[in-house]
């Protein structure tokens, strides 16, 4: 005879907070991905002719750099951070789920990588 009741029987089944973290970065990136997206939208449409040299210059400016490697970095985190959701809730196979999760991280943090080292050669060697 089992004499627990109910919630005692539920106590410690629960989530444990695990996939808290990652929700809270999700939602962290998306909020600051609103300005950084209206700001770079309404930078590259005020580009006097989107010229080269236009764009160089835009760059090589302090406050521009900073602003797009902040756009670029949380681009690429909360790009990760959401198809690893969609990965784990819609794909069942165990082997293809862990192949899914390291290409997209492989793949965007790549990205990343080759747009923060873009930025650093226009700001320091061009």
């Amino acid at each position: 005879m089992n004499y627990q009741t109910p919630l005692a029987k539920a106590r410690g089944l629960g989530s444990a907070g695990v996939g808290s973290h990652e929700w809270w970065r999700q939602r962290v990136t998306a909020i600051a991905l609103v300005p950084l997206t209206f700001w770079f939208a309404l930078s590259v449409a005020g580009l006097p002719g989107l010229d080269h040299a236009a764009v160089l210059a835009w760059v090589k400016n302090p406050w521009n750099s900073l602003l797009l490697l902040s756009f670029i970095i949380a681009t690429a985190h909360h790009a990760v951070l959401g198809l690893q959701v969609v990965i784990e809730d819609y794909v069942h196979t165990d082997w293809v789920k862990i192949f899914a999760l390291l290409g997209v991280k492989l793949v965007f943090y790549f990205l990343g990588l080759a747009a923060i080292y873009a930025t650093f050669r226009i700001l320091f060697v061009d």
